[in-house]
C-alpha cells in the first residue's frame, strides 16, 4: 500500500521538474530572441537607435569580458600554482622511490651477506663437532 503513494509523489515531483525545465528553456529562448532582435531589424530602423544600442552593447560586452578576465585570471593563477605544487610532489615522489630502491638493494645485499656468514658458522660448528673427541663417561 505504501508503494502507490510514493509512485504518485514521484510522478508529481517529475512533473514539477519538467515544468521548471520547460520554464527555464522558455526564458532562455526569450532572452536570445530579445538579444538578437536588434540585429534582425531593417537598416532604416537601426539608423535612429544604432549609436545608443551599440554603445550599450559594447559596454555590456566589455563589462562581461572584464569579469571573465578577472575570474579566469584568478582561476588560472590557482591552477598554475597547483600544477607547480604537483610537479614538485612528483619530483619528490620520484626521488623517494629511487631512495627506497637503493635501501632495498642494500638490505637485500645485507641479508645475503648475513645468510652466507650464518652458513659458514654452521659449517664450521658441524666440522668441529665431527673432529671433537668423544666426551668421557666415568
Amino acid at each position: 500500500m505504501n508503494a502507490v503513494p510514493v509512485e504518485k509523489s514521484e510522478q508529481v515531483e517529475d512533473d514539477k521538474n519538467l515544468a521548471a525545465v520547460s520554464e527555464v528553456e522558455a526564458g532562455i529562448r526569450d532572452f536570445v530572441r530579445k538579444d538578437i532582435a536588434y540585429l534582425r531589424r531593417s537598416p532604416s530602423a537601426n539608423t535612429a537607435t544604432e549609436a545608443p544600442a551599440d554603445a550599450s552593447a559594447d559596454a555590456a560586452v566589455g563589462s562581461v569580458n572584464n569579469l571573465i578576465h578577472r575570474v579566469a585570471g584568478a582561476s588560472l593563477s590557482e591552477i598554475e600554482t597547483l600544477i607547480a605544487e604537483l610537479e614538485g610532489l612528483r619530483t619528490l615522489m620520484h626521488n623517494e622511490g629511487q631512495r627506497i630502491q637503493r635501501e632495498l638493494a642494500g638490505y637485500a645485499q645485507l641479508g645475503q651477506t648475513a645468510m652466507k656468514s650464518t652458513r659458514m658458522i654452521a659449517d664450521n660448528l658441524a666440522q668441529w663437532r665431527r673432529n671433537a673427541p668423544e666426551p668421557r663417561q666415568d
